[in-house]
C-alpha cells in the first residue's frame, strides 16, 4: 500500500508512505544508516540486504529518549565530517521515534541540509513520529524545544519489525492510534474498539488508517498553523510528564495516553465531552495495558511547566481537546483557575 502527501502549500516536494511494500533502495551516493544498538542486532541484517548504495556507513548511537540531545547529535555529525558526506548523500533513520527526530534534525542542519530516508521500526513511529517532517532533540526546559521541519524523501513501513516489539513498546504506538481516532474519525475509533490489534490484518489496517489521517492534516499545514496542532492531543500534558519524570518512567506513547486522559477531563468540565465518551477512551487505552493515572507532586509547577511548550505564548496555553469522539476544538483562552481545578483532580493519587 501506498499513501502520497501533497502539500497544498508547494513548498516541500510530496513524498510517498510504503506500507509493506518491499525495501529496494538503489542510491547513487554516500549513505549512512543511523541505528541504535538494539535494532541493529535485530533488523540491521536484513536492511542491508536492500540497500545498494555507492558508499555505505553505519552510525550506531545509544538508545533511549534521554539520549535525544544535542551531544548524540554532535555524535552524528562527526561522523559524517568524518566521512566527507556532502550533499548529494543520504542518511536513512533506522530504529523508532527518537532515532528519526534526531536523523531528521541532524539531515536538516548538516551542510543546511541533505536528504534522509524514514525506516521506522516501533509502531509509534509507524504511525506517527515518521510522517510529517517534525524533527528535533530535547533539552532540560523540555521535549523537541530545538528542531526543524525537514520532510523525508520517503517513509517505508514494514510491519514485520514490529514481531520482535515489547510488548509496551507496541502498547505506546497503540496509543497514537488512538489519538487520530478521538481527534478525527469516530467510526475508526468505534472500529478500534472492536478489534484487536494484536492480530496482524487488524494492526495492518489500523497503520493505515493512521498514515491516512495524519498525510492529510500534514499536507493541510506542514507547519503547524492551524489544524496540524490537533495532534498534539495529549502532548501538552504528556510533555509535561515526560520532563518531570526525566524521560526514563514512561515511553512517550504512555504519557501521551495519561496526558489524553487529563486532557478529556478538561474537556468534561468545559462541557464538550461526555463522562461516558471520556470512559470509552480509557477503557479503550488500558486494554492495552497503557497508563491512565499520574499523581502530580507540585500543581503549580505542572502549570507553569505548560509554558515551556511551543504551543503556548508568553500568556496563554492551547489546549486540544476532543468535541465529542471523532472531533476537536482548539482553546487558547481557558482560566488559569479551571486548569488547576482539573490538575488538583489528578493531584490526589488517582
Amino acid at each position: 500500500m501506498e499513501v502520497s502527501i501533497n502539500f497544498e502549500s508547494k513548498k516541500s516536494e510530496s513524498y510517498k508512505i510504503y506500507i509493506d511494500t518491499k525495501i529496494d533502495l538503489k542510491i547513487g551516493s554516500k549513505v549512512a544508516i543511523i541505528t541504535n544498538p538494539k535494532v541493529a542486532g535485530l533488523h540491521l541484517k536484513t536492511l542491508l540486504n536492500s540497500i545498494k548504495s555507492d558508499e555505505l556507513y553505519i552510525i550506531t548511537v545509544p538508545d533511549g529518549e534521554e539520549y535525544k540531545t544535542q551531544s548524540t547529535i554532535d555524535l552524528i555529525l562527526e561522523n559524517l565530517f568524518n566521512h566527507r558526506f556532502n550533499r548529494g548523500s543520504t542518511l536513512i533513520a533506522f530504529g523508532g521515534g527518537v532515532i528519526g527526530d534526531m536523523v531528521g534534525y541532524a539531515s536538516a542542519i548538516y551542510q543546511r541540509g541533505v536528504d534522509f530516508i524514514q525506516i521506522p521500526t516501533t509502531l509509534l513511529s509507524q504511525v506517527d513520529a515518521s510522517v510529517g517532517g517534525k524533527t528535533g532533540i530535547n533539552n532540560r526546559y523540555g521535549k523537541n524545544l530545538i528542531g526543524a521541519f525537514h520532510q523525508p524523501k520517503a517513509v517505508f513501513i514494514q510491519t514485520q519489525f514490529l514481531k520482535t516489539l515489547p510488548k509496551r513498546e507496541f502498547s505506546a504506538g497503540v496509543a497514537e492510534i488512538v489519538k487520530m481516532a478521538v481527534m478525527f474519525d469516530r467510526d475508526f475509533f468505534e472500529w478500534l474498539s472492536s478489534h484487536d490489534l494484536n492480530e496482524e490484518e487488524n494492526l495492518r489496517y489500523a497503520i493505515a488508517r493512521s498514515v491516512e489521517i495524519k498525510a492529510d492534516v500534514v499536507a493541510q499545514d506542514e507547519k503547524e498553523k492551524g489544524i496540524r496542532a490537533v495532534l498534539n492531543y495529549g502532548h501538552t500534558f504528556g510533555h509535561v510528564i515526560e520532563n518531570e519524570t526525566q524521560y526514563k518512567r514512561y515511553l512517550h506513547g504512555e504519557a501521551v495516553a495519561i496526558g489524553m486522559v487529563m486532557a478529556n477531563q478538561l474537556a468534561i468540565e468545559l462541557g464538550t465531552l461526555s463522562k461516558e465518551e471520556a470512559d470509552k477512551i480509557e477503557k479503550l487505552l488500558s486494554s492495552y495495558s497503557l497508563p491512565t493515572k499520574y499523581e502530580i507532586s507540585d500543581i503549580d509547577s505542572f502549570y507553569d511547566s505548560f509554558f515551556s511548550d511551543k504551543k503556548a505564548s508568553d500568556e496563554s496555553i492551547s489546549f486540544i481537546l476532543p468535541k465529542g469522539i471523532g472531533d476537536f476544538l482548539i482553546r487558547d483562552d481557558i482560566p488559569k483557575e479551571s486548569v488547576l481545578k482539573i490538575l488538583s483532580f489528578f493531584g490526589d493519587g488517582r
